[in-house]
């Protein structure tokens, strides 16, 4: 997208610089040239407190802050193994001889989609969790792919290989509570073990069923 004169310095900014930037935490981040190291102060509540319970203080780099997500390069594999998501398509439409179908990272799209716009949730539900849990549901099939009924793969093994395609994956993010909060969501997910689950679960069948639709009326 081309960039004018009247374009706002903030948003400039933006397009003139690498995406992979967002990743690596020593990078420019917002900013076309690297800021000079902040320091910032935080509050000691150790044993050498001052009297009035106000705490000493210390000065912390944030060049020096550990972040969740772990190291750019650990986030970036991560990313690229997820690009699996975007290019291998669902087999269900394959066996059913449809011409360029959908791809996993289709499907869990428009199932985020559904758990951002749903109208008149359940009182206590999460929504932010529901389209998490749509986002991750099928992430391990970057490595195993999709296995269909039709495959012949017993239940348990299904649930077994994906188990250990997403620990996989979560070794490439380099662990932390980021890959922690994934093996969460998949699990929940997995179990049906919250009424967020279940909720997606049900956008799972209502995305199937309007894609069927879509494919079915759609002029070849």
């Amino acid at each position: 997208m081309a960039v004018n004169s009247s374009t706002p310095p903030l948003h400039r900014s933006l397009h003139s610089r690498s995406p992979l930037a967002f990743f690596n935490r020593s990078g420019p981040g917002f900013f076309t040239h690297p800021p000079k190291p902040r320091l910032v102060s935080v509050r000691s509540h150790s044993q050498n407190s001052s009297p009035d319970g106000s705490g000493s203080k210390r000065s912390l780099s944030l060049e020096d802050s550990q972040t969740s997500i772990g190291s750019s390069s650990s986030a970036i594999d991560f990313l690229t193994l997820c690009h699996r998501l975007k290019t291998t398509k669902r087999k269900g439409w394959i066996n059913h001889g449809i011409k360029g179908p959908e791809s996993i990272a289709d499907h869990m799209y428009r199932m985020a989609l559904m758990a951002l716009i749903a109208a008149d949730l359940p009182s206590g539900l999460n929504r932010e969790r529901c389209i998490k849990i749509a986002i991750v549901h099928d992430i391990a099939e970057a490595i195993v792919g999709d296995i269909t009924p039709s495959d012949g793969v017993p239940k348990e093994e299904k649930s077994r290989m994906e188990q250990a395609a997403l620990n996989e994956m979560c070794k490439v993010l380099g662990g932390g509570m980021r890959a922690e909060e994934i093996k969460e969501l998949w699990q929940e997910y997995e179990n049906n073990s919250s009424l967020e689950a279940n909720l997606v679960k049900d956008f799972d069948k209502v995305e199937l069923t309007l894609q069927a639709l879509e494919y079915e009326t759609r002029k070849f």
